[in-house]
């Protein structure tokens, strides 16, 4: 939705508001970090050690929201940080407390925890996550096109692999399952959601089905741009299995002419015998003829 141009100091692509703070801690972050020289380190600065290459400072924050069988729904709310690939620090929204995963984080800790102010705004931000996660989805959407077709099986003529192509799809997650007779086929082959051209996401998932099986395939897709499931039924679209039929076809038509020239070539070669052994006299009646010895 959006990202920071640390060469032109700018926000880039700002269509979404994004929660108030957020972005100043951000440009806080890239400060402390930009700070870390060998020459400016010190204990004053957040740096956890002189830096002599390039660290990284990696975030995580959002939320889970999961709703149980009974129908019962919990919210798991996380900002959490990690430095060098290790966990380092995490706030914990209920205490609103910095709880340090890493020896070397116990200074930031005392320094985040007197961030009264903050800290209640990132409580608040972290308990409200769902109402955010609302406005950013319902900005954009885009329904997915669904295709359902089949090829060849590259190893076994017996068989076809059936795919389902749903692209042009925004947002990016999506449910989809090709189904026989309306229920799940097992042992299905999923490309995983992958990036179009357009900012849109695109999925394919395919199966190996008996080329003679009689029965209903559909390929059904929910998504949150659909304001119900989606089922597109196959009608028997096999893309290359015309090309085998063609050349059955026209390895039929060869056997055929084959046989029509032998079929020609006896007739021809009987008529030549024919002719050879019967003439015709002045008077236009034909007589056997005996050839000379």
């Amino acid at each position: 939705m959006t990202y920071y141009s640390n060469e032109y100091q700018i926000w880039i692509r700002e269509s979404v508001d994004e929660p108030p703070g957020s972005r100043d801690w951000f440009i806080h972050q890239l400060n402390t970090l930009s700070n870390c020289t060998v020459s400016q380190c010190s204990v004053s600065h957040e740096c956890c050690s002189v830096i002599v290459e390039p660290h990284f400072l990696q975030r995580v924050t959002g939320c889970e929201l999961e709703k149980s069988p009974e129908g019962t729904v919990s919210l798991r709310a996380f900002d959490e940080y990690g430095f060098d690939g290790d966990d380092f620090m995490s706030f914990d929204s209920d205490t609103q407390q910095w709880i340090e995963k890493h020896p070397k984080a116990k200074e930031t800790k005392i320094k985040w925890d007197q961030q009264t102010e903050r800290n209640q705004f990132l409580h608040h931000y972290l308990k409200t996550c769902t109402d955010w996660i609302s406005s950013f989805n319902n900005t954009k959407k885009n329904s997915p096109d669904v295709h359902v077709f089949a090829r060849k099986a590259p190893d076994d003529h017996s068989k076809l692999v059936l795919i389902c192509l749903v692209t042009g799809l925004y947002p990016r997650d999506i449910e989809m399952n090709i189904r026989l007779n309306r229920i799940n086929i097992q042992n299905q082959t999923s490309s995983g959601v992958r990036h179009n051209n357009d900012e849109t996401f695109q999925m394919r998932s395919s199966v190996k089905i008996d080329r003679n099986h009689r029965g209903s395939y559909d390929c059904r897709v929910i998504h949150s741009s659909l304001t119900e499931q989606v089922s597109v039924e196959w009608d028997g679209t096999c893309i290359d299995c015309e090309t085998e039929v063609l050349w059955f076809v026209i390895a039929g038509l060869a056997v055929l002419v084959l046989v029509l020239a032998v079929i020609g070539y006896c007739i021809y070669k009987k008529k030549k015998s024919n002719d050879y052994r019967y003439g015709y006299d002045d008077g236009g009646e034909r007589n056997m003829i005996t050839p000379v010895q």
